[in-house]
């Protein structure tokens, strides 16, 4: 089959394309490479005012004054410019319902031409969105990615961007996908538990990790115990890096002789794999049931994870706590104490590693995993 996949923020794109490939399928990207993480396209949307930083800064100024951003605009010019050649593909994916990172009603003039070139329009739940933000802010699970707004909403402005899904506008881009796209599919828990009731979803597959290009990393030990934070500004407060930076203060005054802490900030994909490849842990985020992309990729290279390890996701999975990953709580006091187990008995990172790697072998293989979504797909044209 021709496939187009529209969109990418975390490599789950690419791993999918590569389990595709693998079957023979002819599988295109389009998209921004998403910022500083600079992942492949095969159609790339970058943006030159984003890329300058004289112009980024006048566009920002320029926003704030004028609420117009000229870097949505260089998005829709961009993808209208490519139109004419993303036809007769027999599945088109969006990443997300903001796939193209364009004002809604430009998106919705842009996707209507997309679908009346192709034969399927599919989206994907696997990130911010209107019927998990209104979720998330209406049926109060145990908490989520808005735990900290819906606790103190002076950090409103920091969730402008998830809380813009249930502006009238996006309502209105939802509206639209719901009324045109073949189906919706989850990658986690955290998006499959507020999509079970709507008639458009197809289920979740869990994401594709390709573990032929991610290997696990022999642990070597030596003197310390090395543990990473990777911190993305735009999404700190929503991960609960936070409470990270706290335990990791008194993990540092406490145990500074036996580990070694290495913390990053808005590195681009393949520097940021680089400096973690050493670690024996890796502190991802806390407002969440299941893992995330980064969380799986580190998780296949064998590092013991703290992130959404919840009751829910060990039911799931049938699997019991703390064996495969750590559940990362909002609890200083909670992570000080599952840091401290590690750290004083390193022999259970080594069986955590080792659970980790097979958990990802069998639960999140790329190329099973795309086969999944083939049938899924072909069984919803």
């Amino acid at each position: 089959m021709k496939i187009l996949l529209v969109g990418e923020y975390s490599r789950l794109h690419n791993s999918l394309k590569e389990g595709l490939e693998a079957s023979g399928h002819q599988v295109t990207i389009i998209a921004s490479g998403d910022g500083f993480k600079n992942f492949s396209v095969d159609i790339s949307l970058t943006s030159k005012i984003k890329a300058s930083p004289f112009l980024s800064f006048i566009n920002k100024l320029f926003a704030r004054i004028f609420k117009m951003d000229f870097i949505k605009i260089e998005y829709a010019f961009r993808f209208k410019k490519a139109l004419p050649d993303l036809n007769h593909f027999d599945i088109v994916q969006l990443i997300n319902e903001d796939a193209l990172n364009v004002y809604p009603k430009q998106q919705i003039k842009l996707l209507k031409q997309l679908k009346a070139q192709n034969k399927s329009l599919f989206l994907l739940c696997c990130g911010d969105d209107y019927l998990t933000t209104k979720y998330f802010l209406e049926q109060n699970p145990r908490y989520s990615i808005l735990t900290p707004y819906l606790k103190d909403n002076t950090h409103k402005n920091k969730f402008n961007y998830t809380l813009k899904y249930v502006t009238k506008p996006y309502k209105s881009l939802h509206d639209f996908l719901f009324n045109t796209i073949n189906g919706v599919i989850a990658t986690d828990l955290d998006y499959h538990i507020p999509m079970q009731n709507e008639a458009r979803y197809l289920g979740m597959i869990a994401n594709p990790i390709n573990i032929d290009l991610i290997k696990p990393v022999p642990l070597n030990f030596g003197d310390k115990i090395v543990i990473f934070h990777g911190i993305n500004k735009l999404s700190k407060i929503k991960k609960g890096n936070n409470y990270f930076e706290k335990v990791l203060e008194i993990i540092k005054s406490k145990y500074a002789d036996q580990v070694i802490i290495k913390t990053t900030e808005n590195l681009p994909y393949k520097t940021y794999i680089k400096i973690y490849n050493s670690a024996h842990i890796v502190l991802d985020q806390v407002y969440a049931f299941d893992q995330g992309y980064n969380a799986l990729e580190a998780m296949a290279k064998g590092k013991v994870v703290f992130t959404g390890a919840e009751q829910e996701w060990l039911d799931y999975y049938n699997i019991e706590a703390d064996t495969i990953a750590i559940n990362a709580l909002p609890d200083v006091a909670y992570l000080v104490k599952k840091l401290e187990w590690l750290i004083t008995n390193p022999e259970e990172i080594k069986i955590i590693s080792k659970n980790a790697t097979a958990f990802i072998k069998q639960h999140h293989d790329y190329k099973l995993i795309a086969k999944q979504y083939l049938k899924i797909w072909e069984a919803s044209l």
